[in-house]
This record gives structure tokens, C-alpha cells and sequence, in this order.
């Protein structure tokens, strides 16, 4: 058991620890992967020190010195964690007593581990969404180049899971591709907003030494991450639909997928399903520490350490899915064939509805005579395309020998021309400006 007065905040304490608690209270066990930003925060803060008359030179030279070998040793594996070692700051601030001896007592000077901790995971989080951002904008370029070389290719849109009009496949790539390049803007917000100082803050009246000082609202980042992870979970949910057999328009790499241990025909989509249940986990990690947070008073409490935990498995996950996602889109194959198969003339009805707007019909009543012409077919066991011009004008005088225009996909894709829309002209545009954005954004 550890002596009470061994530790940083022991001074008053006699006697020992129990065990249990002591096992209870750390975080070591976890917070020691901030090892590199701990001693990088150290090693700017003693430099603050002496600016404010607090050490001397020959000190931080002495401190800069020790931390420089203690981060050696974490590098190289060779850094012994001991049983009284709560947290990553104790760790090192014990290991540097060992190294200089004295000086090192000095370097705690007007901080406290609540705020050494903010500025630890500040700096962690900052090279964490660097790369973050490195294979979240790696899986968007991956989608836009697929999405340009794919152009030509239709296959039906789905509204409430209903076969509903033909765009393109790129259309479908690049509205998933927008929604991450919203995401990756945001993380670079977070970024800039992570890029503060806090120590200095202590634990609640602020320092009386003169060092400057910012505060972290610690769940911004599971707030940004949860939300990404739901755009590559809607992503994954369309995938995994779309490689069905009933579907067919895709077929995953086997890179990418597994089998069944008791039916040996089956691919499974086990990345996909695995993105898809990833977003959960984040959304839990998420929530998790938000209850941590609803009833705490102000000032730091000790329930705060659950943020690391949090953060840490955030970004193993989010670093993952982005990763495994490139993947999936880089070597998927699509089935041509099936997506072109499964377009129908039914899907062509409002079509019909603008043809009668074109006309000078207004649109709500050109709805309903579509929707006649959908009646008629179903009645005769036709397809649309199938009606005859009688049949149409029988509806509605305005039908003409032009109608037969209507049944062709291309065609119906290429009347949406306005921006966003699905004419090839608006998806090559769309490529462009994606690309734009990526060169724009390749920096941050």
C-alpha cells in the first residue's frame, strides 16, 4: 500500500491507502499513451516558469534535460511504471525526481494535474485529428475518383425503401462524399479550437503567477464523431442492400468480407456491418460521458477522468472505420447489369407529371392524371411504357406522339440540370467542385 504523503496531493494525509481504492482511483493504466504530450506540455510550461522569475535557467535546463530522457525511455519501451503511479503526470514527474532530483519539484509550479491533464489531452487531440483528417479526406477523394469514373452508370433511388426514380450511381457516391466533407470541415474547427492553452487554470481560482490560461469543452470531439460515424453508418446500411443478392448492384471485396462457418455459399458484409455497429459503440461512448457531465458542479470533480477513456476508444474507433471504409469503396465492384435491370418504367411517373407541366398543366392536377396512368397500367397488367397513345389521350388530351420520349432513363436523369441534380453535366460539376474542396482543404 502506498504512503498517502508519497503522492502529489498527499500533504495532508497520514497512512495509507487501501489497495482497492488506490487500483480504483488510477488512470494510469490508460492515460499513459498521452506520455509523448505530457512531457511536451512539461517542457513549454517550465519554460513559462522561468519567464515569470520562478526557476532558473540552470533549473530548466536540468528539467528539460530529464524530460528529454524520459521521453526516450517511453519511445524505446524502456519507461517502469511503479505501482504508486496514478496517472501519466505522476509517472513522469516521479521519474524526472529520479533523474535531476530537487528541480523537479519545482516544475508543478502554479499548475494542477486538472489542468496538466486538459493540456495533455489537448495536445493529444490535436495530432489525433490530424489524422483523423488524413483518412477522412482519403476516403472522400476515394469516393469522388469513383464517383468521375462511374458517371454514365443508373440504377434506381429509393425513397422510404420504394424503387423511386433513376439517378445516377456517382449521384449516390457524392451526396455520401458531401455529408464527410461537412464532417471534415467541422473537425478542423475542433482542431482550431483544441489548439489553446489551459495550464495554469488549476482546479478552480485560476494561477497567481502570471501564466495564461484557456478551458476545453471536452465533448466536442465525441460530438463530432458521432456524427460522422452516422453518415458512415447510412453509407454502410445502402451497401449492405445493395449487395444482396435480391439487390446484386454491388460485390464487396473478399478483402472485405467473410463467410459462413455453416453455409459455404455466403459472403457476408462484415466490414460493412461492423461500421454500421461501430456508430453505436461512439454514440455510447458519447452519451456516456455527457450523464458524467449533467450533474456535476462546477470546477473539476473527479468523475472527469472518464473522459480519456471515452476519447481514446472514440478515436481507435473512428480511426479504424475510416480506414476499413476507404477500403470497402476503393475495391468494390458493381454489377452494371443489375443496376440497369432493376430500372422499371414505373419509376418514370413523375416524369409523366412533368411532361404535362412542360404542357402547361399544373402540378398538382398533372400529378393526379400520372397517377391515373399508373391505374390504367396496373388495371390492363401493363408497364407505362406499354399504354398505348390512346390510352394516354384517354386520360388527358394533352398526351402526344412526343410521350414516347419519356420512356427512356438516360433521358429522365438528364432533365435535372439544376445544381445537385442528376444530368451528367451536374455530377461532373459536383466531381469538380469536391475536388476544389480537397485541394482547398489538403493543408489543415
Amino acid at each position: 500500500m502506498a504512503a498517502e504523503g508519497d503522492k502529489l496531493w498527499g500533504g495532508r494525509f497520514v497512512g495509507s491507502i487501501d489497495p482497492i481504492m488506490e487500483m480504483f482511483n488510477s488512470s494510469v493504466s490508460y492515460d499513459q499513451r498521452m506520455w509523448s504530450a505530457d512531457i511536451r506540455g512539461s517542457q513549454a510550461y517550465v519554460k513559462a516558469l522561468e519567464k515569470a522569475g520562478l526557476v532558473s535557467k540552470s533549473e530548466v535546463e536540468q528539467i528539460v534535460t530529464g524530460l528529454d530522457q524520459i521521453h526516450a525511455e517511453w519511445a524505446q519501451g524502456t519507461f517502469v511504471l511503479t505501482k504508486a503511479d496514478e496517472d501519466i503526470h505522476t509517472a513522469n514527474e516521479r521519474r524526472l525526481k529520479e533523474l535531476i532530483g530537487e528541480p523537479a519539484g519545482k516544475l508543478h509550479t502554479g499548475r494542477s494535474r486538472n489542468d496538466q491533464v486538459v493540456t495533455d489531452m489537448r495536445l493529444w487531440l490535436r495530432d489525433s485529428c490530424s489524422v483523423l483528417y488524413l483518412h477522412l479526406t482519403r476516403l472522400i477523394r476515394t469516393m469522388v475518383d469513383r464517383a468521375a469514373i462511374e458517371v454514365d452508370i443508373l440504377f434506381p433511388g429509393y425513397t422510404h425503401m420504394q424503387r423511386a426514380q433513376p439517378i445516377r450511381w456517382s449521384h449516390w457516391i457524392l451526396s455520401h462524399a458531401v455529408a464527410l466533407c461537412r464532417d471534415a470541415e467541422r473537425l478542423g474547427e475542433i482542431k482550431k479550437r483544441i489548439n489553446v492553452l489551459p495550464l495554469g487554470s488549476g482546479a478552480i481560482a485560476g494561477n497567481p503567477l502570471g501564466i495564461d490560461r484557456e478551458l476545453l469543452r471536452k465533448a466536442e470531439f465525441l460530438f463530432w464523431a458521432s456524427l460522422c460515424m452516422t453518415h458512415l453508418s447510412k453509407m454502410s446500411e445502402d451497401l449492405i442492400i445493395y449487395s444482396t443478392k435480391e439487390f446484386s448492384f454491388v460485390t464487396l471485396s473478399d478483402s472485405y468480407s467473410t463467410g459462413s462457418s455453416l453455409m459455404p455459399q455466403k459472403k457476408n458484409p462484415d466490414s460493412l456491418e461492423l461500421i454500421r455497429s461501430k456508430a453505436g459503440r461512439v454514440f455510447g461512448r458519447c452519451s456516456g460521458f455527457l450523464m458524467t457531465l449533467k450533474g456535476l458542479p462546477s470546477t473539476y470533480n473527479k468523475d472527469l477522468q472518464e473522459d480519456k477513456e471515452a476519447m481514446f476508444d472514440v478515436y481507435d474507433t473512428i480511426c479504424a472505420v475510416l480506414q476499413v471504409a476507404s477500403g470497402v469503396i476503393s475495391t468494390l465492384q458493381i454489377n452494371k447489369e443489375a443496376m440497369e435491370k432493376a430500372l422499371s418504367p414505373d419509376m418514370l411517373a413523375t416524369d409523366i407529371a412533368y411532361y404535362l407541366v412542360r404542357k402547361g398543366m399544373p402540378f398538382r392536377q398533372a400529378h393526379g392524371v400520372s397517377g391515373k396512368v399508373v391505374q390504367l397500367a396496373e388495371t390492363k397488367g401493363i408497364t407505362l411504357n406499354k399504354l398505348s397513345l390512346e390510352d394516354l389521350k384517354s386520360i388527358s388530351p394533352l398526351f402526344a406522339s412526343d410521350v414516347s420520349k419519356l420512356w427512356n432513363y438516360t433521358n429522365s436523369v438528364e432533365q435535372y440540370t439544376a445544381a445537385g441534380g442528376t444530368a451528367k453535366s451536374c455530377v461532373v460539376a459536383q466531381v469538380e467542385q469536391l475536388r476544389d474542396w480537397m485541394k482547398n482543404h489538403k493543408d489543415h
